[in-house]
């Protein structure tokens, strides 16, 4: 089994279980996830998924054989095997649950993409990030597309053009991910953060704004003005507002 899922405390671990090919990305490992992430959306008892890693690497990003498999494939298998890692990026990206990634190693090329999609990222200090695709005459192409809008095309050039490793502080500093912790202690702080999300946060509440913060930013601001008034009186017939706002007014505390 290339993908460990488990379900515990309604929290979904999706798991790479490739460790010793450092958990690097073929069709099959991509398939995998799609179906592991197809999986927990349509959970009802899980509301926080965590995309982690077995072995010390988070994910080297494409494997040899992979790579070499590549070069004698036509245009149109390249294609269908590229659309393949847009399925995944993709659904991840537009998953209605927050997906956090808990990185214990090193994440690099598609790895880092990987990484790269999730709403949160914790990394271990040790972790090197990066998007070395241009140094063997690659791409960083549908990463790219999520990258810029997590932090901005100058900083997405920055790490595509140069395609250098670089480090957790480094990372943090360019809004990459999101916090840094000890290694002894991540899986406990990720655990933690999950679980506060569960309880505390409507299930409905982020859905609705995860899709809304997706929209928003590709359309004009007429546009985005005026889907969110739709956004937000959707949100105010869903049956968690209707909730929320029962317990609040009651002064009564509420536990998602």
């Amino acid at each position: 089994m290339l993908v460990d899922y488990q379900v515990s405390e309604r929290i979904a671990s999706i798991t790479l279980n490739r460790a010793e090919k450092r958990n690097a990305l073929n069709s099959e490992v991509v398939k995998e996830l799609i179906k592991a992430f197809e999986t927990a959306e349509h959970d009802e008892q899980v509301k926080v998924i965590i995309l982690k890693a077995n072995g010390d690497v988070f994910s080297a990003g494409a494997d040899l054989d992979y790579l070499k498999k590549l070069q004698s494939n036509s245009f149109e298998e390249n294609l269908s095997d590229s659309n393949l890692l847009k399925k995944l990026f993709q659904q991840i990206y537009q998953q209605p649950k927050i997906v956090i990634a808990q990185v214990e190693g090193h994440a690099i090329a598609g790895g880092c993409g990987l990484a790269s999609i999730c709403d949160y990222i914790f990394s271990v200090p040790e972790a090197r990030f990066g998007y070395t695709e241009v140094k063997i005459g690659f791409i960083p192409a549908i990463v790219a597309v999520f990258l810029v809008r997590r932090i901005g095309e100058g900083k997405a050039k920055e790490l595509l053009f140069g395609g250098d490793l670089i480090d957790a502080e480094k990372a943090q500093n360019l809004g990459l991910i999101n916090y840094i912790i000890d290694p002894n202690k991540i899986a406990d702080e990720v655990k933690s953060f999950a679980l506060k999300l569960c309880k505390s946060t409507s299930a409905q509440s982020i859905a609705l704004t995860k899709q809304l913060l997706n929209n928003v930013q590709d359309l004009p601001l007429a546009e985005a003005l005026e889907f969110a008034s739709e956004m937000n009186a959707h949100a105010r017939s869903t049956d968690d507002c209707k909730k929320g706002i029962s317990a609040f007014l009651n002064k009564i505390k509420i536990e998602w």
